[in-house]
């Protein structure tokens, strides 16, 4: 076996050594090459010129001991080594000679690799063109398919399934033939059926939540951002929907004659609790104590997915005691005693016959009603607003602030009535026994 000569340009390096002693432990003065200790480590096999082997020390290959392949060659006088790999992976020298012989040939041709960095590179880039073409091939409705399948235990997704069907006429499309014009179409097309802004908001949001998911499972490649722009509506979120107590009296009127008692109660609660819709339907009985007087709003029903719990005032007991019970777990049960999911045509009857206006929403305005009350009312603080409407960040519940400040004005304005009687307050003889302070605070009693 022929041992392969130093690479060239292998300099003699000097390595300090307190004992003057090699890495294989025999003296050599001090002073080793790079060669001399690869050999004392590796084994090399120089099989024909442009290949040579290295042998592994302890693993067979068949009878014969694992070789690994290296090929070294020149390209534009510079001289090059690279590894193609083990025999026990399925190299052999038949293999190594016709893979040198093909770079030789290119060399000489200038077609095709020089190298076999070059020939891996191109084989990667062959490799992500065949990944990028057929990211091409999936259209819109098939990442919703996937985008759905992953969501399939969020709430959302079913109010995600009814967005999907306004953009119908992009379903077809693959993300690479999107046009920011294709989106400004679709909002120009939802204004004009009537579809509130945040309702367009929505829409456009599902479909870029698509595209971003699908980018980052490798579905499709992202979207050009010059080519596509996702403009959202301004929503103005603020508003809030007040009933008037004239308008409070005509509800309970409705409800009281009513026939569908379980959904009159669960208007009730709703002005009662300021739940929302959600938290309403998912109401179960086990939800109440009615010894400790309080509901359990569970996190599986809430918004931001936590427990929470609220007092069961006097009036909310009535209202649940009043329910006539079922064999259905839930307070409000839906078709065949499962999870109610809506209460449109009721809620749309009871507004018509109260006359509300018909952009009311019945259930967010019965919990818009509660939270304007409880502000208007001077009692309640916004922290303790926040934590009955189970908001998560006290920022929503300031919609509410310039009503508590309202009833401030309403506090501050009392001074008012002290002042007109301090200008038309007569003089007066205080009983006797009367200090002069009793006297003073009594003018303004």
């Amino acid at each position: 076996m022929k041992s392969c000569p130093p690479y060239d340009g292998e300099k003699a390096v000097t390595r300090a050594s307190p004992s003057g002693a090699g890495r294989d432990g025999r003296h050599s003065g001090g002073t080793t090459t790079i060669a001399q200790r690869r050999k004392t480590m590796i084994e090399w096999q120089r099989l024909e010129v442009g290949i040579r082997a290295r042998i592994h020390p302890t693993r067979k290959h068949g009878a014969l001991p694992d070789r690994y392949f290296v090929l070294r060659y020149s390209v534009d006088g510079i001289k090059k080594q690279e590894a193609l790999g083990w025999a026990s992976r399925g190299w052999t020298l038949a293999k190594a000679r016709d893979e040198l012989a093909k770079l030789r040939a290119a060399a000489r041709t200038g077609e095709g690799p020089v190298t076999l960095k070059e020939k891996r590179e191109l084989a990667r880039m062959a490799r992500e063109a065949a990944q990028a073409a057929e990211q091409q091939k999936i259209a819109i409705s098939g990442l919703w398919e996937r985008y759905r399948a992953a969501h399939a235990q969020r709430a959302s997704i079913a109010h995600d399934a009814c967005n999907y069907k306004h953009f119908a006429e992009l379903h077809g499309l693959t993300t690479d033939l999107l046009r920011t014009a294709q989106l400004d179409a679709l909002r120009e097309k939802l204004f004009a059926q009537g579809k509130a802004p945040q309702t367009v908001k929505h829409v456009l949001g599902l479909l870029r939540r698509i595209i971003r998911w699908s980018v980052s499972r490798g579905l499709c490649r992202p979207p050009d951002p010059s080519r596509l722009h996702f403009e959202m509506p301004r929503v103005d979120n603020q508003r809030t929907e007040c009933l008037t107590p004239e308008q409070a009296k005509r509800l309970f009127q409705v409800l009281d004659a009513s026939p569908e008692r379980n959904l009159a109660a669960l208007l009730r609660l709703a002005l009662a609790t300021g739940l929302r819709r959600k938290a309403l339907f998912g109401l179960r009985w086990d939800d109440l104590d009615f010894r400790q007087g309080v509901l359990v709003l569970r996190g599986e029903h809430a918004k931001k997915g936590r427990t929470a719990y609220l007092p069961m005032t006097p009036a909310v007991r009535a209202i649940l005691e009043n329910i006539e019970r079922t064999d259905s777990p839930y307070v409000f049960p839906g078709k065949n005693g499962g999870k109610r999911g809506e209460a449109r045509a009721f809620c749309r009857r009871v507004r018509e016959l109260c006359g509300l206006p018909k952009d009311f929403r019945m259930l967010h305005g019965l919990r818009h009603t509660y939270a304007s009350w409880l502000a208007s009312s001077g009692q309640v603080d916004l922290f303790s607003l926040q934590r009955l409407l189970t908001h998560e960040s006290p920022q929503m519940t300031l919609r509410y602030a310039h009503l508590a400040d309202s009833a401030l004005r309403r506090a501050a304005g009392v001074i008012d009535a002290c002042l007109r009687k301090a200008r038309t307050a007569q003089p007066t003889v205080p009983p006797r026994g009367t200090t002069a302070a009793q006297a003073n605070s009594a003018d303004f009693s």
